[in-house]
Order: C-alpha cells, then sequence, then structure tokens
C-alpha cells in the first residue's frame, strides 16, 4: 500500500464491536479480568491499552520498523532510547541536537556514568575520529535543530555495523513522509510526535520505532515500568493527525520552499538555512536521502536587536515554541528552545543571537510573506 493509505487504515481499522469507522477512546484505568488470569489483552493501562497500540502499529508501519513505542513526550522517548545504554559506555550526538537533548545527557544523564560527545555528524571523518574504545550508540538529529545540517544516515550506518554499534536518528524535522531512516540503516528512529505527525498543536508524545526485536523488549519493558506511555486521548489526537500527514507535509513542503526562496532574497536577512536551497552545503546530500525537503527553515538577521524587532513584529506568524503545526510558528532559538546551552556552545555550532527559527504552516504562502515582509521592514 501506499504512504498515504497506510496513514488512514493501518492501526486505524473500524471499531469490530460497532462498525465506528473511528475507534473508540478508551478512557480506563483498568479492565476486568473474565477470570483469574485471563484477560481479553489488556489488564491496566499503565501497561497497554488499545488507542496507545493502534498508534503503535502505525508508526511501526509508517517508519519501516519491526515495532514501535509511544511516551508521554518526544524527550521521554529519547530518555528510554539512552537508557538502552549501561554506565561507562559512549554516546557520539550531533552537535546542534535539540537543547532539551543537550540538557538531558549533560546535566542527567552523565550523573549515570554515560559519557557524551558531541561533533558535527555532516562529516564522517568527524564521526570516525569522535569514536572511542566503549562508544556504543551515534545518536543522529538530521537535520538538525535549528541549523538544519543534513548527515549522511546511510554513511553513518555504514560506520555503526562496522563497529557494530547502534545508530539511531531523530527524524522529527521531515517525518516518516519525507525521510525513512530505517530504510537507511538506522536500528533506532525517535519522534517528538507532538510536532508534524499529530500537526494540530493540540497533544504532546513521542515514539520510538526499532528494527531489532530484542531493542523492542528492552523499550516496551521501559515504558511499562516507568510509566511514561501515552494516555488514550493523546493516543487518540495524534492518530488522528497521522490520517492526514501525506497531504499536510506536500504543502508544508511546497510552502517552505516559498519562504526559503522569498528570504534568501532579502537584503535584510544575511543566510538562510534550509536544504531545499542549492546554497545550502549539503543540498545534493537532501536530495538523495530525502523525497522532500520539508518545512523548518532558520534566517539569520545579524543581531538580537534585529531578530526581536522580526519576533514582535509578525501578526500572523505566532511567536512560540514547538513546531511541525498547521499554523506558522516562529522563534528565537538561542533565548527560547536553545536556552539551556552554554553561549559558547551555542556560538560554535552557529545558534547566534540574530538567528530565527521558522516553522512555516500550511496557510497560504503569500499571507505569510507579506507578514514576514512588513515585519522585517522594522529592521
Amino acid at each position: 500500500m501506499g504512504f498515504a493509505t497506510d496513514a488512514i487504515h493501518v492501526g486505524q481499522e473500524p471499531d469490530p464491536a460497532t462498525g465506528a469507522i473511528v475507534a473508540p477512546i478508551y478512557q480506563t484505568s483498568t479492565y476486568v479480568q473474565e477470570e483469574l488470569g485471563k484477560t481479553k489483552g489488556y489488564d491496566y493501562a499503565r501497561t497497554n491499552h488499545p488507542n496507545r497500540k493502534a498508534l503503535e502499529r502505525t508508526m511501526a508501519k509508517l517508519e519501516g520498523g519491526t515495532a514501535a513505542f509511544v511516551f508521554t513526550s518526544g524527550m521521554a522517548a529519547i530518555d528510554a532510547v539512552f537508557r538502552l545504554l549501561r554506565p561507562g559506555d559512549h554516546v557520539v550526538v550531533s552537535e546542534a541536537v535539540y537543547g532539551g537533548v543537550f540538557r538531558l545527557s549533560t546535566q542527567f544523564l552523565v550523573q549515570f556514568g554515560l559519557e557524551f560527545s558531541f561533533v558535527d555528524t555532516s562529516s564522517l571523518e568527524v564521526v570516525r575520529r569522535a569514536l572511542k574504545p566503549n562508544t556504543k550508540m551515534i545518536y543522529v538529529e538530521t537535520p538538525t535543530n535549528p541549523t538544519m545540517i543534513v548527515s549522511d544516515i546511510a554513511g553513518i550506518a555504514g560506520v555503526a555495523r562496522e563497529k557494530h554499534l547502534t545508530l539511531v536518528v531523530d527524524n522529527t524535522f521531515l517525518s516518516p513522509y519525507f525521510q525513512q531512516p530505517i530504510a537507511l540503516g538506522a536500528h533506532i528512529v525517535v519522534h517528538s510526535m507532538t510536532k508534524y505527525l499529530n500537526g494540530h498543536s493540540d497533544a504532546v508524545g513521542g515514539a520510538v520505532i526499532l528494527s531489532r526485536p530484542e531493542d523492542a523488549e528492552r523499550i516496551y519493558f521501559l515504558q511499562r515500568s516507568a510509566g511514561a506511555g501515552l494516555a488514550p486521548m493523546d493516543c487518540f489526537l495524534v492518530s488522528r493527525g497521522i490520517k492526514t500527514l501525506a497531504v499536510r507535509m506536500a504543502q508544508h513542503d511546497a510552502n517552505g520552499m516559498e519562504l526559503a526562496r522569498y528570504l534568501e532574497g532579502h537584503q535584510k536577512v544575511q543566510r538562510v538555512l534550509y536544504p531545499g536551497l542549492q546554497s545550502h552545503p549539503q543540498h545534493e546530500l537532501a536530495r538523495r536521502q530525502q523525497s522532500g525537503f520539508g518545512a523548518m527553515l532558520s534566517f539569520d538577521v545579524s543581531t538580537l536587536d534585529a531578530a526581536r524587532t522580526v519576533l514582535n513584529r509578525v501578526k500572523l506568524c505566532a511567536l512560540a515554541e514547538s513546531l511541525g503545526g498547521v499554523e506558522t510558528l516562529i522563534s528565537h532559538p538561542a533565548s527560547m528552545t536553545h536556552a539551556s546551552i552554554p553561549p559558547e556552545v551555542r556560538k560554535h555550532v552557529g545558534i547566534t543571537d540574530g538567528l530565527v527559527r521558522l516553522s512555516v504552516g500550511i496557510e497560504n504562502a503569500e499571507d505569510l510573506v507579506a507578514d514576514l515582509n512588513q515585519a522585517l521592514k522594522g529592521i
């Protein structure tokens, strides 16, 4: 079946009890047993429930994994993946990683004996040099948030195979519609489902998709033991959002390209970071490993004052954290999503005070251009 067909039908079959085209929300904490030791597949909502199982089937199918598990947030999902490691293990991480991952790893997980090296994963040679005898995992964001750096998933997968390492890819920015990391050799894919998968800014959730059964067993153990599985209502909302993922991503992609081209030609914009532009250093790689460029982009207006002017003058674009919704969101990474990263690290990876991140929605592109145009005039 095609992607759009799978997104609508896999895990979202009509309710067998009533024939309802949309399955019910199982808003219950526990399940009655038919007799001692005999259930209908469910006993307690922390360990599993029908809405969660349905969404996990959908995610496994769309990402091409053998299993998937959904969590209360993207960070909960990422935390579960890092818990596959043991004290003394070392992880190589994309250096421009999301601020929450940087905070979790450097301020919390290191207390349990894990080691992290943040490097430019767009260079295979840099990745190789970062490996240590105790390296067990490579964790890649591609494109990175918010610098939009693209890493060669297949190339890094080759390094992982050679060294017997686990390759994890955060696929939040592109969704499985535009990028298939497992098909390129990744072992684990993570998502903040809050973003494009849900697509409507009304639910928070995370997902871990596995290609290896042994990893799936351990992630499920963590999910049910730590109690971080996604609740029925949130599963329902994300499942509903996924049904329109294909059509939404196509429009996001078209709008993203139009705004990137507009901003690249604007005299008050110093640079635009968007893999769909030929000026992007990894444009050709993005063309090869992605089926689209998506709607995440960043642009630099040189100074904090200039960025503040743009952010305070926009009317249609909403000044808010998060991304991936049908509405366009604009933010200032240095003071918002990546504020927990030390200034010297932000400077090193290219998160300047003048950098503005744009999550382009599916509004009429000409209206978004007009809004940004009037905002940029204030500089």
